[in-house]
C-alpha cells in the first residue's frame, strides 16, 4: 500500500480544522488515490464533538509528532526457536545481506518501534554494531533496523490545512515531508525543501476551499463530508455574521447543504438555517467548562514587536456568563502564560449572538492602554462588533506592538 499522507490542521483544532481535514483527505483518496488519513494535532472541541457524533464520524486519529519512528525503518525477517541449529539463524542473516549480527548475541540493543529515531540518534552512533533490535512495547521482537537506514529514515508525508505558522503546526514538522497547505489565514509558513502547492485565500473558511476543489474535480461530497464542511464554514464565519465571510463562503454552504441534507443523510429533516444554529449553539457556552481547557481549546500564538502571546477565543450566547467565571478564567490565562512562556494572554470571548466580544487580558504590556475597546471595572474590555479573532482583534494588537 502507498505510503500514508496525513491532512491534520493546528494544534488547538476547531471545528474547521477538523472538518478541513476530513474534507480534502476524502478527496485526495476520491480524486488522486492517495493513501490519505485525516488527523488531528490536539484534543477535539465540544462542538467538533457534537458534530462528528451527529454525523456518525469518527473522530480523525491523533498526531501530535511527526518525527520519525523504529517502525519505518524495520525490516521484517524470518527467526528460529533457540532449539533449532545455529545455522539455521546464520542463513536467514546471510539471505537478508547481514552477515555482521552475531545471531546468538543478546548484547544487541533494542528499541521500541514508535520510538522516536532522534532520540536515539547519539547511542546508535556509539555503537560499534550496525543492526540493532525493534520490538514492541512488551519486548517482543518485531524485526531489524540497519544504522544506514535509521541515519536516513523516510519522512512522514504531512498536508497542513487551516494554519501555515509552525508554532501552530504538529511537532517536529521540520522533519516531516510537507507535501502542500491549504489555508485562509496571514502568512507565517515554515521553511520547506522543495517546492510545494501553498493555498491560502480569503474567505472565511478553509473549507470552503476544499469545498470548492471537489467541485472542481467534478466530484460530490457524501452528506456525512458535505455536512463536516458546512459545519467548518457555519463555525468559522459564526453562521455568517462574522466579517471574514465572503460570497464564496455562502455559496460553498449553498452547494454543501443540497448534498448534506439529501437521500439518507444523517441530517435528513435539517435545514441550512435549523443545522447552521445548532453548531453555533453546540460550540457555545463556559458555564459547564473547566477554566484551564476553555482557555486552551482555541488558542493561537503569535510574536510581534519581541513578544510572544496566544489569543484564545470561546463563544457565549450572552457575555454576561463571564462576570460568574472571570476569577477562575484570569488564574487559567496565567497558567497558559507560565506553561507556554508567553509573555501576556488574551481570551476573546465572543456573544454569538449579539456579535461582540469581552476580552480578559493578563500581563497586557503598556502599549495596550491605547486598545480601542472601553474598560470595566474587573480589567476587562468590551469589543463592540468584534467576533473575528484573525480579521478585528489581532490586526489593532499587532499594529500596538510594532509601532
Amino acid at each position: 500500500m502507498e505510503k500514508i499522507t496525513y491532512v491534520v490542521g493546528h494544534v488547538n483544532p476547531d471545528t474547521d480544522s477538523i472538518a478541513s481535514a476530513i474534507g480534502y483527505a476524502w478527496l485526495l483518496r476520491e480524486r488522486d488515490g492517495m493513501n490519505a488519513v485525516a488527523a488531528r494535532a490536539g484534543s477535539i472541541s465540544p462542538q467538533t464533538s457534537w458534530v462528528l457524533d451527529r454525523l456518525k464520524l469518527d473522530a480523525p486519529c491523533l498526531l501530535t509528532d511527526v518525527s520519525p519512528r523504529f517502525e519505518s525503518v524495520t525490516r521484517k525477517l524470518d527467526s528460529t526457536s533457540p532449539d533449532k541449529p545455529l545455522r539455521d539463524a546464520w542463513d536467514i542473516a546471510e539471505l537478508l545481506e547481514m552477515p555482521s549480527l552475531e545471531a546468538a548475541d543478546t548484547g544487541v540493543p533494542h528499541f521500541k518501534s514508535g520510538s522516536r529515531i532522534r532520540d536515539s540518534v547519539n547511542r546508535i552512533l556509539r555503537e560499534e554494531r550496525s543492526n540493532f533490535f525493534v520490538v514492541d512495547d512488551d519486548g517482543q521482537y518485531l524485526g531489524l533496523s540497519r544504522q544506514r537506514d535509521i541515519l536516513n529514515p523516510p519522512r512522514v508525508r504531512v498536508v497542513l490545512v487551516d494554519h501555515n505558522e509552525s508554532e501552530q503546526a504538529v511537532g517536529a514538522l521540520e522533519e516531516a515531508e510537507l507535501l502542500e497547505i491549504i489555508d485562509h489565514h496571514r502568512l507565517g509558513n515554515p521553511f520547506t525543501r522543495t517546492t510545494i502547492r501553498f493555498t491560502t485565500d480569503i474567505v472565511g473558511s478553509t473549507s470552503t476551499i476544499i469545498a470548492e476543489r471537489i467541485l472542481e474535480s467534478g466530484l460530490s461530497a457524501p452528506a456525512e463530508i458535505a455536512g463536516m464542511l458546512l459545519s467548518g464554514i457555519f463555525s468559522d464565519t459564526l453562521f455568517f455574521t462574522s466579517p471574514t465571510t465572503t460570497d464564496r463562503d455562502q455559496r460553498a454552504a449553498e452547494r454543501l447543504g443540497r448534498w448534506a441534507f439529501a437521500g439518507n443523510s444523517p441530517l435528513k429533516g435539517e435545514t441550512t438555517e435549523s443545522f447552521g444554529e445548532a453548531v453555533l449553539k453546540a460550540g457555545a457556552g463556559i458555564s459547564n467548562r473547566d477554566p484551564d481547557e476553555i482557555v486552551t481549546a482555541d488558542t493561537k500564538t503569535y510574536s510581534s514587536g519581541g513578544l510572544n502571546f496566544g489569543i484564545a477565543q470561546a463563544e457565549v450566547t450572552n457575555l454576561e456568563q463571564v462576570n460568574k467565571h472571570l476569577d477562575e478564567l484570569k488564574k487559567a490565562l496565567e497558567k497558559l502564560r507560565v506553561n507556554r512562556a508567553l509573555d501576556f494572554t488574551i481570551l476573546m470571548v465572543t456573544d454569538v449572538v449579539q456579535g461582540s466580544s469581552r476580552l480578559i487580558l493578563n500581563n497586557p504590556p503598556p502599549t495596550f492602554d491605547d486598545l480601542p475597546y472601553p474598560g470595566s471595572s474587573d480589567g476587562t474590555r468590551f469589543a463592540k462588533g468584534v467576533v473575528s479573532r484573525k480579521k478585528q482583534l489581532l490586526p489593532v494588537i499587532l499594529s500596538l506592538l510594532e509601532t
